[in-house]
């Protein structure tokens, strides 16, 4: 029987960086991995085929709205879906391959099959060729999450889609439903609708990306609007059904009034849950919450105390560079290290165009918390890089504790966003003060000037608007 110092079941952004910190701090690791690729969903069916399909649908989009504005004349653009959807999967091909060199260059274990617990230091590995169980003194659950849909909403993957199938259709639907008006909806919502489909986005709450400012919101509704997007906020689906060559959606609005949609396929994004499915964690005791997320301690420690927990599969965000941080951290702490994760720090990003990002407290957070802050924001139309391009939709905003300071939140919306909001973590993982950005040199010209110039704008001094 094989033993090993640690060894991961699941093998995504999580647990493939688990891995590979285990390995450098020297412990012997397995990682075990259910699919026939490695990489998790975030490479195989998420994070990578979506912005896959969001650069060649951008790219689309630019030749046929943008080109001959810049002096550019084409005729004849056309899509070739086919292609689209295969360089998607090269990407993908390209990326789980780079994982499989990383754990040969790194001397880890790799195990296709099923990993579930005989007790806590036995792992069954289940294949269709064979069973095998190995030893480890140590090991993280990273299994990350699926799906999920609504009580009454069954996905039959054929007009009724998740995530999944909708990166991989055989053609560009004509009308389009998106049932939830998050990152996943909003994100493929876009790339159908940059490539012709009429789509419509159906959200229970007042309001799209819910939980990230109030001002991200309703920025980024008015500029996907403006693209052709349409939006039903404060609409609750009450069924979806599956009529042969079309998919038919009832919703009560605000007033409870009854609204009918049809489509030729409805996407559901409604969120994710967390994956334990057969997992044997009861035959060793592990304990979940009521939301069958794995519960842990403040260092990812179950109750079981040789037994940690990581990424989607327990509370808090479900973002692949979060699952990143804590499988780093897991390893740091088998090893004997003491590191750690300020959550508040983790930033969130929706790769529309324009592309959203944010960290640290919504001006919502702060109001409800009685904190006495100050704001600075700046268009991103008052910028001279982002006239040279055409991206002129957008703004940066940040907050910042009014007696100290100390920048307590940034939230942006416009091109590059998503590169952007890492000055922002930077600096606040400094406590950096908006003066001190504000006294910083950005280059001239670029995107960035924005951040300088809304800190500039706290201290009411911005030099452009």
């Amino acid at each position: 029987m094989n033993t090993y110092d640690v060894t991961i079941i699941g093998s995504g952004p999580g647990g493939y960086v688990a891995a590979i910190r285990c390995a450098q701090l020297g412990l012997k690791t397995a990682i075990i991995e259910k699919y026939s690729t490695l990489g998790g969903t975030c490479l195989n069916v998420g994070c990578i085929p979506s912005k896959a399909l969001l650069d060649s649908s951008h790219h689309y989009h630019d030749a046929v709205n943008h080109f001959e504005k810049h002096g550019i004349e084409t005729s004849g653009v056309k899509i070739n879906f086919k292609q689209m959807i295969d360089r998607k999967s090269e990407v993908v091909a390209q990326t789980s391959g780079g994982i499989n060199f990383l754990m040969d260059k790194n001397g880890i274990d790799v195990f296709q099959g099923f990993g579930s617990f005989v007790d806590a230091t036995h792992i069954k590995i289940t294949s269709e060729e064979k069973t095998d169980t190995i030893e480890s003194r140590h090991t993280i659950i990273a299994t990350g999450s699926k799906p999920s849909t609504l009580p009454f909403i069954t996905i039959d993957k054929k007009r009724v889609i998740s995530s999944t199938e909708a990166l991989s259709l055989n053609e560009i639907p004509k009308k389009l439903l998106v049932i939830g008006g998050g990152v996943i909806g909003l994100e493929l919502g876009q790339v159908y609708s940059r490539l012709g489909s009429e789509v419509s986005v159906i959200e229970y709450m007042p309001k799209i990306i819910p939980g990230m400012d109030g001002m991200l919101s309703k920025e980024l509704q008015k500029s996907l609007k403006k693209q052709g997007i349409k939006f039903f906020t404060g609409h609750k689906v009450t069924s979806v059904k599956n009529t042969g060559d079309s998919v038919t959606v009832m919703a009560d609005n605000k007033k409870g009034i009854p609204t009918e949609f049809n489509a030729d396929y409805c996407l559901i994004a409604v969120g994710r849950r967390p994956y334990t499915d057969k997992l044997g964690l009861e035959n060793v005791g592990v304990k979940m919450n009521e939301r069958g997320q794995v519960e842990t301690n403040d260092h990812l420690q179950t109750n079981i105390s040789n037994i940690y927990a990581i990424g989607d599969v327990i509370k808090g965000a479900m973002l692949a560079h979060k699952a990143e941080e804590e499988g780093s951290m897991v390893a740091e702490i088998i090893a004997g290290q003491k590191p750690h994760i300020d959550y508040n720090l983790i930033p969130g990003v929706v790769y529309t165009w324009p592309e959203v990002a944010s960290v640290g407290k919504t001006e919502e957070q702060l109001k409800e918390s009685g904190v006495n802050y100050k704001v600075g924001s700046f268009p991103m139309r008052a910028l001279g890089r982002a006239r040279a391009s055409m991206d002129i939709d957008g703004q940066v905003k940040v907050l910042a504790n009014a007696d100290t300071d100390e920048i307590l939140g940034m939230h942006i919306i416009g091109a590059r966003a998503a590169d952007m909001i890492a000055e922002a973590v930077i600096a606040m993982e400094f406590r950096a003060s908006s003066e001190d950005i504000a006294r910083s040199s950005h280059a001239h010209p670029s995107y960035t000037e924005a951040i300088k110039e809304a800190c500039l704008a706290v201290a009411k001094r911005a030099i452009h608007i």
